[in-house]
């Protein structure tokens, strides 16, 4: 009897957190949260647009590794709702 090898899979963890502060000092967390409130309430009505701050971005499936260059601020166009 030939038995073949188990493919085993790893469940790939995506970190929510870096450690590092969402800003340097008040004055600039203030307008990220400014300008990101104001982008949810100017696409309040178009659920095709997702707004996000403050967001580990992990553009490639199956890479933990977060972009280098962490937005404060980003939003997506012709998202599809999974």
């Amino acid at each position: 009897m030939v038995q073949l090898p188990t493919q085993t899979t790893t469940e790939i963890i995506y970190p929510d957190s870096d450690g590092e502060p969402m800003s340097d000092n008040t004055k600039q967390s203030s307008w990220i949260v400014t300008i990101k409130e104001n982008l949810e309430i100017l696409f309040a009505n178009n659920p095709d647009v997702f707004v996000a701050g403050d967001l580990l971005w992990y553009p490639v499936e199956g890479n933990n590794k977060p972009l280098r260059n962490i937005p404060d601020i980003m939003s997506q166009s012709n998202r599809k709702v999974l």
